[in-house]
């Protein structure tokens, strides 16, 4: 039987989460999903931006599922929230979701992934890309839907 050989990198990521998340990474975590968010953490905030030089919120999620889910999705919140069903509550929320939020808008202005104990990875306009908790109260006010990429995690 082959054994899977856990790289550094791998243990770097799994510390590196389980202590920003409080929570142990588990064997059915994506390791690619968390890889990826470490690998983007710090990345500056750029409206329009599409690298590590500066990305915004879509275009995280969009390399995001690319790279991590071979899955092309759209370009902008609004039509991401268009491709995903609605997930009723946050408790339904499973790891690999968006969450959409409505800031002082009327519309979807923010998107960001779920990765689990109410944390979300993002880019932030603020802070770039980074982890924030939907329990927050900024983010527990602006907080819209959460969805499930159609076909995907069912």
């Amino acid at each position: 039987p082959t054994e899977k050989v856990e790289t550094s990198y791998d243990k770097l990521a799994a510390e590196y989460f389980s202590q920003i998340m409080g929570i142990a990474l588990s064997a059915s975590s994506n390791l690619k999903l968390y890889q990826f968010i470490y690998d983007w953490i710090g990345t500056p905030y750029r409206l329009g931006g599409d690298s590590k030089k500066g990305i915004d919120c879509s275009k995280f999620v969009f390399e995001l599922y690319n790279k991590v889910f071979n899955t092309v999705i759209g370009n902008n919140s609004q039509n991401i929230f268009g491709m995903v069903n609605p997930v009723n509550t946050k408790n339904e929320l499973k790891e690999g979701d968006l969450v959409f939020f409505k800031i002082r808008s009327r519309s979807i202005t923010h998107v960001g992934i779920y990765i689990g104990n109410n944390k979300f990875a993002h880019a932030s306009s603020s802070k770039g890309v980074m982890i924030s908790n939907l329990d927050d109260d900024y983010w527990k006010k602006y907080y819209y839907k959460g969805g499930r990429l159609l076909g995907h995690f069912q």
